[in-house]
């Protein structure tokens, strides 16, 4: 029997499944529904600016024209796409659209100023892989799929995150290895070779006063997580059942993204 015949979704990605995990409602909403009304908050917004912007500067192009092409697509976000919070009229929006504008420059001269150098095999590489011992196949995003500098013949995958602040927890943040592990599977299944490591560099957009550096690089090694192998087969698989026996999908009002919105769709019976 094909348990994908029984349940609304083709496969599970990293965002869909911590969206599962956070607020059921809100997740059926986006991922079943495939509805997509609900706005983005501007920081949001700005990172993927800022991957916009070194989409293209891995791609090949230089450094201005990255940053031009990274505005722009932050300044063709319509105002009905953004969540000002409490920025109501017209002049708090501008005010609002400013303060996202300057906060994206600043971020990727930041990260641009001394950029980090790959021998690159693909950028914003987008697939989906069937895994072995998982009832539902996985799609990831990987920002760069790179030559393993000392690991000749294997793969990195780097991923870029613009934040406020660091992450408090490294290598070992659990949000970061279950994300890595998404993105090993597909590339491995992808490309065919071995898949070394996950780097993750970490922007922050404001200056740090005491001149620390603005970048923060985390690597998680594959090879030295053996046990996250099994526990992340055992959560996707176990979400997959889950899901399997759900029947009616509940809001988590505390949830601080989509909480109060996942409540009023269960108000509404929709």
């Amino acid at each position: 029997m094909d348990v994908r015949a029984e349940i609304p979704i083709r496969h599970w990605s990293h965002s869909s499944l911590m969206a599962f995990l956070r607020n059921p409602l809100a997740w059926r909403k986006r991922y079943v529904e495939k509805v997509y009304d609900t706005p983005s908050n501007p920081a949001s917004i700005v990172g993927r600016a800022g991957h916009v912007a070194l989409q293209h500067f891995y791609g090949g192009i230089g450094k201005e024209g990255a940053i031009a092409l990274g505005l722009e697509h932050l300044e063709g976000v319509p105002d009905s796409e953004v969540n000002f919070g409490r920025a109501t009229t017209k002049k708090d929006k501008r005010k609002k659209r400013e303060q996202m504008r300057a906060e994206y420059l600043q971020a990727i001269h930041f990260y641009l100023e001394r950029p980090p150098r790959y021998r690159v095999k693909a950028v914003e590489f987008s697939a989906t892989a069937p895994v072995e011992r998982l009832l539902l196949p996985l799609k990831s995003v990987s920002d760069l799929v790179v030559e393993s500098r000392g690991n000749p013949g294997s793969l990195d995958i780097v991923d870029h995150k613009f934040v406020d602040t660091f992450s408090r927890y490294r290598e070992e943040k659990s949000l970061f290895v279950l994300q890595a592990l998404f993105n090993y599977h597909v590339v491995r299944h992808a490309f065919g070779v071995p898949v070394r490591r996950f780097i993750l560099h970490e922007c922050k957009k404001r200056k740090n006063i005491d001149g620390r550096p603005q970048m923060r690089r985390y690597v998680i090694d594959f090879e030295s997580i053996p046990h996250e192998f099994v526990l992340f087969e055992r959560l996707v698989n176990d979400a997959t059942r889950h899901l399997m026996a759900t029947q009616v999908f509940l809001p988590n009002p505390s949830d601080m993204f989509e909480g109060e919105h996942s409540f009023d769709v269960y108000r509404m019976s929709l």
